[in-house]
């Protein structure tokens, strides 16, 4: 019977070698790839890393496979010894195929088992870059002609390299280096030998040997590799007992529970711009660095600043919480972005870029800018009185006027009249003109719904305008008049350490630095006397509040000469907030990052340009009974005019309540709501003699901060 048996098999073992040879002799003559295709098959995917200011890795793409290609100098020794003696003892002696492993392979198929074993590493590497994992006769042939074809290319380094960089090792690590930061937190090279056998014991099967997973089962393993190279005198008895009895620490999933990371608004932005110029390959399958302008500081005191906002709706059906909020902080000198939030994390919407809302009264310092650009200054006087353009009556937040103003003045309690006249006197068109030089994108220039109109003076856009806008715009009058484009990526290296991009700073000068500084001027009354009295920072700085129609939209835009940054708060579906003003949440969230961030970095005042001027002027105010009459007739003219009373303030509905529709006009929405409740009274006769402002006090007085969203 065992005479019969090795008969057989010496009969089968003759038939199988002339088929096998056969076969690879067709099939090597009908296939082949060109050297160019093996070396483009060859360089395996790899996931792009995002750094911050300081160098810092910060973010790893998502892709299919999560790879980090290491050069051979990179992985140690003790390492290469650890896979060769568990996939492929011989595989400095052969020439890419292992016959007897090939031919133990084809007699399982035969006899009806699976395909075993057998594969050397040149055999794994060409299945896992050319070919399926199907189990087949035909792959197998394919398999051993591209090892051989590719022992003829390459060195035996080169193949182990490759491979070492290829293989899959579970929990979407592919390669050694990915696998070691996956289970270890750390580099290939600094891997002991115990966490060397470890890795190697993975690929036979990662699902079943993943150490994170069943922990015995690749130990049990482990000791098999360790063996193995004692077996082959990669090391010694000893060596591999103190391995075996070495207590392998496996890294825990640090991110598993955490509310998601309000970075991610800023990783997707930097995402779409690589994407736009080198395409979605080159960012999830190149091995990018990607240096970015992220300061992780103050990012971080960013989102801690977002805790003052509150949380008005919590059922809604998408199951976001309302109102949410966009905020965008950049360094005006060079346009680079410091800190981004573009919500509350809960979605991928990036409102600091993507949102277009309507910014009310921050968008005066754009008509204010342009007057100064055209010869005003603060001490020009304006009137704040009855004005109706067509059939449009517009009114000061809470209603009443206050005579004849300065424009220092104007500005800084957000008179509404003053701003529209302001407009009118230098022109619509030129204001249009002034925000887009300063860096507004989303202005409407011409067709039926043009913002070429007086409502434009009071923020009532076509479009909107997004925080980033409002950031870059506010900058560029920070920055005396000089726009610097929002930065994110300040260069690009690729797999092979070549720059592939890098940031060439071109500043432009979009207005006199006279005209910037004179507004800055004014603006900083807002933070001292305005409506957002009482929020300095300790240095100089200067911003302004806006509040739309209902509160639907909420704004505080500010700056130091190092530092501007624009907070928006609103609700997605369009509600009011009720009694939400551009200085409650916005100015409180504004306030709290500004104060920490202005912390880390210098010093500054803004520098006074040649010919500004900054004069302080006196307001003129109503004269006594003269226009009494006068003034009551066109009010009784105005009372049957929608637009002409003051909005009726409307409270945030229950939960439970369906959301209120938006209304729909085409008229243009401008803000009639205070932002301040401290204006003066419009029933008091004026002096003619200036009003000496209220000492402000010391500090803030921020809103009530809501629970932290995140621990």
């Amino acid at each position: 019977m065992n005479s019969n048996s090795s008969l057989f098999r010496g009969k089968l073992l003759i038939t199988l070698t002339a088929l096998f040879t056969a076969a690879l002799l067709t099939t090597s003559c009908g296939y082949s790839i060109s050297d160019s295709a093996m070396e483009e098959g060859l360089v395996p995917d790899a996931v792009s890393q995002f750094y911050d200011n300081e160098n810092k890795i910060i973010f790893t793409t998502a892709s299919a496979e999560h790879r980090l290609p290491v050069k051979m100098d990179k992985i140690p020794k003790h390492v290469r010894a650890a896979f060769i003696s568990i996939e492929d003892n011989r595989f400095y002696d052969h020439s890419g195929i292992d016959y007897r492993g090939t031919f133990r392979a084809l007699v399982s198929n035969i006899m009806g088992q699976e395909v075993q074993g057998g594969s050397t590493i040149t055999q794994q590497l060409a299945k896992n870059a050319f070919l399926t994992q199907e189990r087949t006769i035909s792959r197998k042939i394919k398999e051993a002609f591209l090892a051989r074809q590719m022992e003829n290319k390459y060195t035996k380094d080169e193949i182990l390299n490759m491979y070492l960089n290829q293989i899959y090792f579970g929990e979407g690590a592919y390669g050694v280096e990915s696998a070691a930061l996956t289970y270890f937190g750390k580099h290939i090279q600094d891997v002991s030998l115990a966490e060397a056998a470890t890795l190697a014991a993975i690929p036979k099967s990662p699902n079943y040997y993943d150490p994170m997973d069943n922990p015995k089962a690749n130990k049990e393993r482990r000791e098999i590799v360790l063996d193995q190279m004692v077996k082959y005198g990669h090391i010694t008895q000893a060596e591999a007992q103190k391995a075996k009895a070495e207590e392998v620490k496996i890294r825990k999933d640090e991110n598993k529970g955490k509310q998601k990371d309000l970075r991610s608004y800023f990783f997707d932005y930097v995402s779409q711009l690589v994407m736009d110029k080198f395409g979605a390959d080159a960012l999830f399958k190149g091995g990018l660095k990607i240096y970015t302008t992220l300061d992780s500081s103050m990012q971080a005191k960013a989102e801690h600043a977002i805790r003052y906002l509150p949380d008005m709706w919590t059922e809604d059906p998408d199951k976001l919480t309302q109102p949410q909020v966009g905020l965008v902080a950049l360094d005006p000198t060079n346009g680079y972005i410091k800190a981004m939030i573009g919500g509350r994390g809960q979605d991928k919407f990036n409102r600091a870029v993507l949102a277009q809302r309507q910014p009310g009264s921050s968008f005066k310092a754009f008509v204010y800018l342009t007057a100064m650009d055209n010869g005003l200054n603060a001490a020009t006087m304006v009137d704040d009185k009855p004005l109706k353009i067509g059939g449009w009556a517009p009114q000061n937040a809470g209603g009443g006027f206050h005579g004849t103003v300065t424009l220092r003045t104007a500005l800084s309690r957000s008179y509404n009249i003053p701003a529209i006249r302001v407009a009118l006197r230098v022109g619509t068109d030129k204001v249009m003109r002034m925000a887009k030089a300063c860096g507004i994108t989303s202005l409407v220039e011409d067709g039926p719904y043009t913002d070429n109109n007086p409502a434009m003076a009071l923020g009532g856009l076509t479009k909107g305008v997004s925080p980033l806008e409002m950031a870059v715009a506010y900058g560029t009058i920070a920055n005396n008049g000089v726009l610097n484009q929002p930065v994110a990526i300040t260069k690009i290296v690729d797999r092979n350490g070549k720059i592939i991009f890098e940031h060439k700073h071109a500043p432009k000068q979009v207005v006199s630095a006279k005209a910037a500084y004179q507004t800055t001027d004014m603006l900083k009354d807002v933070l001292i006397s305005g409506t957002a009295g009482g929020s300095g920072l300790g240095r100089p700085a200067a911003g302004k509040t806006g509040t739309t129609d209902y509160s639907k939209d909420a704004w505080f835009c500010g700056y130091t000469p190092n530092l501007s940054c624009a907070v928006w708060v609103g609700d997605d579906r369009n509600r009011s907030m009720g009694a939400m003003y551009g200085s409650g949440a916005p100015l409180s969230i504004w306030h709290d990052f500004m104060i920490n961030a202005v912390q880390e970095v210098p010093y500054a005042d803004f520098v006074r340009p040649s010919g500004a001027v900054t004069p302080v002027g006196a307001d003129i105010g109503n004269k006594e009974e003269e226009d009494k009459d006068k003034n009551k007739e066109e009010e009784t003219k105005l009372q049957n005019d929608p637009l002409a009373k003051p909005p009726k303030v409307v409270k945030p509905k229950s939960s439970t309540n369906k959301p209120d529709k938006p209304a729909v006009s085409n008229k243009p929405v401008v803000s009639n709501k205070p932002e301040k409740r401290n204006s003066p009274s419009v029933n008091k006769p004026a002096s003619t003699k200036p009003t000496p402002a209220k000492p402000a006090p010391a500090k803030p007085v921020p809103t009530k901060p809501q629970k932290d969203t995140k621990k």
